[in-house]
């Protein structure tokens, strides 16, 4: 690793290379498959409606909470890099972070929402929660 790509900042990037991952993999690959096939016109995949199979509902919907984490965990990384921060700690809680996200996107895309599914999707949100929150919480003991 580059000595000036820490291990906050390189997971920040995987957390945003996770989200384009999601997105082309699930949510592009049918879409683009679809309009090439000539199955489904490039209009036809509204925001505000349900359509496809379950696997790409759940798909479209892991990916939007990639979307809606990263700037929050972008913000924390943000805030630990201009205060210089860093070290075990720090570096453990983002790597948590990171696993624990792509664990609950693949549970999210992978499983159809069971009881068991959808409590372990929020067991490994819970896990980033956390983990982010100890993260804050040792930027404001500096």
């Amino acid at each position: 690793m580059p000595p000036h790509l820490t291990t906050l900042n390189l997971t920040l990037l995987v957390f945003a290379v996770w989200t384009l991952t999601v997105l082309t993999f699930t949510v592009g690959v049918h879409r683009w498959s679809r309009i090439l096939l000539g199955k489904s016109a490039i209009h036809e995949f509204p925001a505000h409606a349900p359509n496809g199979p379950d696997w790409y509902r759940r798909a479209t919907r892991a990916h939007l909470n990639c979307v809606e984490n990263l700037p929050v965990y972008g913000a924390i990384v943000l805030t630990a890099s201009s205060l210089n921060a860093g070290g075990a700690l720090l570096d453990a809680l983002a790597v948590t972070v990171v696993c624990a996200r792509v664990v609950q996107t693949v549970v999210h895309v992978a499983f159809t929402e069971t009881h068991r599914s959808v409590s372990a999707r929020f067991s490994f949100f819970s896990v980033q929660l956390v983990a982010m929150g100890a993260m804050v919480v040792a930027l404001l003991r500096r």
